[in-house]
């Protein structure tokens, strides 16, 4: 078996982090197989350097290793861009040039939203004509790339996944609406990007958090257009706040750095993320 735990370097590890760690480090170790550690640092806006050191010393704190050298995505932009060729060829994805702002002014309901703006776009560029997309594309300024989900969904047809907690789960392809693939500013997204390294290092079973449940139904749709095998999932609960909200790296009471501080030995950080943990309903 082969997991992997894939933290953005954009701050430091808190306890959320600790757990989602070692239930992919635990689960590798307990299958004999191992962990793989990969940097999603793809929007190098965000990104520190610092980061990725300080990630992996909290880690060796922790007792936690890796097998090989941590993969960075910032380094594999040309697999990426192969792959958003082949779904370009493919026709399902097409070129989106609204703006944050008026996606929010016009966009359905607020939902789980494409995990970038939390709202369910409308597909407004989706039918735009040809040539004056490729003259918008031409223009000066940002646009992304979007998944036609509608269509990804004919060509794929009923898909199915496993949860470890769920069990086998229905791909709904409209669930999360027209997903950002891809921007011009910053590359492809997160979801492009993590299901073409889940193939590329034969990752068999993908730990996360529960947060993420819904954009698996997104990574189905993409394996399966990508010709890439699916892994299993085990999608867990999440490490709250006293008001039931997910950590963030900016909750620093709850940074690995601030609780080793403390006084606090991994042996207790790790306790402590699982009393947060059994205390979430999923």
């Amino acid at each position: 078996m082969i997991t992997r735990f894939a933290p953005s370097p954009t701050g430091e590890l808190h306890l959320g982090h600790a757990l989602a760690a070692w239930i992919a480090y635990d689960e590798a170790q307990r299958h004999g197989g191992s962990m793989l550690l990969r940097f999603e640092d793809i929007d190098t806006t965000r990104v520190r350097e610092e980061f990725y050191a300080a990630i992996e010393h909290d880690l060796r704190w922790l007792g936690i290793s890796w097998q090989g050298t941590p993969w960075r995505q910032r380094d594999r932009g040309k697999v990426y861009d192969a792959a958003l060729a082949r779904l370009r060829d493919m026709g399902v994805i097409y070129p989106c040039f609204c703006t944050r702002k008026e996606i929010a002014m016009m966009a359905q309901a607020p939902q789980q939203g494409d995990g970038q703006e939390g709202l369910l776009y409308p597909g407004t560029c989706r039918h735009m004509p040809e040539r004056e997309r490729e003259q918008r594309m031409a223009q000066a300024g940002s646009w992304a790339w979007r998944l036609d989900a509608t269509r990804a969904a004919e060509l794929c047809g009923a898909l199915t996944w496993h949860d470890r907690a769920r069990g086998q789960v229905d791909v709904d392809a409209t669930l999360l609406g027209d997903v950002v693939i891809a921007r011009k500013d910053i590359g492809v997204s997160y979801h492009l990007a993590v299901v073409v390294d889940d193939a590329a290092q034969e990752v068999s079973l993908v730990t996360r958090g529960a947060d993420l449940f819904a954009s698996t139904h997104v990574h189905v749709l993409l394996q399966k257009m990508l010709d890439l095998p699916q892994p299993q999932y085990w999608h867990h609960p999440l490490v709250c706040d006293e008001q039931g909200k997910r950590l963030a790296k900016r909750d620093q009471s709850m940074s690995l750095s601030h609780l080793r501080a403390q006084g606090l030995t991994p042996a207790q950080v790790k306790e402590k993320a699982k009393e947060a943990m059994r205390n979430m309903e999923f």
